[in-house]
């Protein structure tokens, strides 16, 4: 089965029950939704979605007898407030999203996800899109892709890296995964500690290609709208810019009372109301993250529909 981050947290957390409806808005190698699965039984229902079409065809097989329980779906959890109520899930007692690159992506070198393994500079999660890494970097101007590894990198070299890319793309444009991280090592003067230098910059290009902080705001609205009364919402995030959307999000849902002139108080917030239950995201513990490396930064954060 799958190894899924922050497993023994999420059950603790989101509360499955037997005759419990869940959606799983992440599904990647199945492994949340089948621990969800078994908690809610016969009686529960677990729908999860993936765009990635190879993620539904490997969760099927994990899941093994559980997937009869379990409605899975190909799309974005962006409009999982479209999806969810089409197949029979108009409100639900939770919902998760462990958000980022599956492990399953991360390790097939023919998706360009990861510069440790040689391959094309792809990157989409959902090979229907038209736009991939290699687009972006042959393309963009040197001022577009300054703001790109600035913005969803938080790159410190953006400027420099930016430039040898315009300069190198004229006479060899980029088509592997290899070819960039080499030239993001090169700007860096070589590969010096535990974290390469090309870190930052793939995930730039990876949010960027995938529209991922537009899709998380919108599915963390979309779940919220499926969300019934005292139902709860877990997301796991694994790095900063995801975390702080979530906790912003959660923190103006949440509101607060503002004292009135004439007295009293008056609450401000964003309806529909929550109730933050992890004042800190919860971390994975050190056993874990030696299984498993990627759990190392890996945040939840969960709240609950008030209303």
């Amino acid at each position: 089965m799958h190894q899924a981050v922050l497993l023994t947290e999420v059950m603790t957390w989101l509360r499955p029950r037997p005759g419990g409806v869940f959606v799983d808005g992440t599904l990647g190698g199945g492994g949340h939704t089948g621990a969800i699965a078994e908690a809610v039984g016969p009686t529960g229902r677990v729908m999860a979605m993936d765009q990635d079409a190879g993620a539904l065809d490997r969760a099927r097989r994990n899941l093994g007898e559980r997937v009869t329980q379990c409605t899975l779906v190909q799309g974005s959890f962006a409009r999982m407030d479209e999806v969810a109520p089409a197949h029979g899930f108009a409100k639900v007692d939770g919902v998760l999203l462990d958000i980022g690159i599956s492990s399953d992506q991360l390790d097939d070198p023919e998706r360009g996800f990861s510069f440790m393994r040689e391959g094309p500079l792809d990157m989409r999660m959902d090979l229907s899109r038209p736009v991939t890494a290699a687009d972006l970097l042959n393309t963009l101007d040197e001022t577009a892709l300054v703001d790109l590894f600035r913005r969803y990198g938080e790159e410190p070299r953006a400027r420099a890296i930016a430039g040898r890319v315009v300069r190198q793309r004229m006479t060899e444009p980029f088509r592997s995964t290899r070819q960039f991280a080499d030239l993001v090592e090169a700007v860096y003067g070589g590969r010096r500690g535990r974290i390469h230098p090309a870190t930052l910059v793939f995930q730039a290009l990876r949010i960027a290609v995938n529209g991922e902080l537009e899709a998380l705001e919108r599915g963390l609205e979309a779940g919220l709208r499926i969300l019934a009364p005292g139902g709860r919402m877990a997301v796991i995030s694994f790095h900063s810019l995801e975390d702080r959307l979530v906790k912003r999000f959660f923190v103006e849902h949440q509101g607060r009372f503002e004292s009135l002139p004439e007295g009293g108080a008056n609450w401000v917030g964003t309806l529909p109301q929550m109730k933050i239950l992890t004042r800190k995201p919860v971390m994975a513990t050190d056993e874990e993250c030696r299984e498993n490396p990627r759990a190392r930064s890996a945040k939840l954060r969960v709240a609950e529909r008030k209303d």
